[in-house]
């Protein structure tokens, strides 16, 4: 299992908050979890966070204000990419909801871009000058740096 902590300049808030709990493996989680449904979004996100471990050795948090973001990626001392896991944007609530909760916290760390990973939207969106790519997750995971 691994835990993440919510993104805060203050130690007391990380501690506090609640922590994101994320397994190593997918298939262990979906047998021993208590649930009502497939939940796929929520196994997205648990692929999208292993592959992130997989990827770089960056320091990875979520972020909560007013909304929220699933991951913020910290280099050394600066946070340099968000990114927002959202399988099924269906509806225009929802759509709105995930593009407002990137560009409040994209102000908050003085970014310019952002990500949505979903389950097919290929796309770049602007949205009071700045950019939203949303990226289908299979093509996210062919995306090597």
């Amino acid at each position: 299992m691994f835990f993440i902590d919510r993104f805060s300049y203050s130690g007391g808030v990380r501690k506090a908050s609640p922590k994101k709990v994320y397994s190593i493996d997918t298939g262990l989680r979906n047998v021993v979890s208590f649930r009502f449904s497939d939940d796929i979004g929520r196994t997205i996100e648990n692929i999208v966070f292993l592959e992130l471990k997989r990827r770089s050795d960056v320091e990875i948090y979520y972020w909560k204000n007013r909304g929220e973001v699933d991951f913020v990626i910290k280099k050394g001392l600066r946070v340099c990419e968000l990114i927002q896991v959202c399988y099924f944007l269906g509806s225009k609530e929802t759509k709105k909801r995930e593009i407002r909760s990137l560009i409040e916290a994209m102000d908050e760390f003085v970014l310019k871009e952002g990500l949505i990973i979903t389950e097919d939207d290929d796309k770049e969106l602007e949205v009071d000058g700045k950019k939203i790519i949303f990226k289908p997750l299979w093509k996210w995971l062919q995306d090597i740096d």
